[in-house]
């Protein structure tokens, strides 16, 4: 087993923890997995239960920032996954993670590239999808992975890196890696932050996880309230200057139609 921790986030009642947990049970590279949440109940307990798992209960303040970060502190090993609850990972993700990790000198992140589950199909193409591996095209190049300049490049135009395709070097991250301010950007805000940071960001090009598309997930429940565009505007500012801020914000919010079902 190596050093490396999935750690679920649940809330409530999700349909898919179950298929969550045991896409992780079936990882080709064994590791330990934990459930935290701040929404604790007996549907949970009892996943929680029947696989073996450690439930971590968050009795502090909550939201997606604040339960990411205990998330994140409860696990004690040198890499961390924060599972999403409603999504798919491949048996493979670790092993090619771990892969992508070795390749480095100095990691700070790895991540894969990924497909989205729509209505209970794998979908590995679509137009916001090709969009993401443009904006990562400088990544697949090694030699850049250490290159401050080509990781805030991808950044610049949105944000291509699936967050629950996402291991953190923890040593690289050894306070909390979520700052609480936004809602829906949150793991935009830590990339660009990272993108500063001494070391490689790691990307592996095999799509390796599948990212759940439906109703009653929190990016569409964001979306429907209209809560997002404010926050875009603020992060493409961490990039470019207030006008071109604000018109890459306008032509971005066109594409956070695709989030919904």
């Amino acid at each position: 087993m190596v050093s490396h921790t999935f750690a679920i986030c649940a809330y409530k009642q999700s349909p898919y923890l179950e298929e969550c947990i045991c896409s992780l049970t079936a990882q080709t590279v064994k590791s330990n997995i934990i459930i935290a949440t701040s929404t604790p109940n007996d549907y949970i307990k009892a996943l929680a239960e029947k696989y073996h798992l450690s439930l971590y209960i968050n009795q502090g303040e909550s939201g997606i920032a604040q339960d990411w970060n205990f998330a994140y502190r409860q696990a004690k090993t040198d890499y961390v996954t924060i599972a999403h609850q409603d999504d798919y990972y491949q048996p493979e993700y670790l092993e090619n993670i771990l892969n992508g990790l070795k390749c480095a000198k100095d990691p700070i992140i790895a991540f894969s590239d990924y497909g989205e589950l729509r209505n209970g199909q794998k979908v590995d193409r679509n137009q916001l999808l090709t969009i993401k591996r443009i904006l990562l095209l400088p990544l697949r190049i090694k030699g850049l992975w250490k290159s401050v300049r080509a990781r805030r490049l991808c950044l610049s135009l949105g944000n291509p890196v699936c967050c629950p395709s996402t291991t953190y070097v923890k040593k690289k991250f050894p306070e909390e890696p979520f700052q609480v301010k936004y809602a829906s950007n949150v793991d935009w805000m830590m990339l660009e932050r990272a993108s500063k940071y001494k070391g490689e960001f790691c990307y592996v090009t095999k799509v390796s996880m599948y990212h759940r598309i439906h109703e009653e997930s929190t990016t569409s429940e964001i979306i429907g309230n209209n809560a997002r565009g404010q926050e875009d505007y603020e992060m493409f500012c961490r990039f470019w200057p207030k006008g071109i801020a604000k018109i890459i914000a306008r032509v971005y919010g066109t594409s956070e139609k695709s989030n919904n079902i």
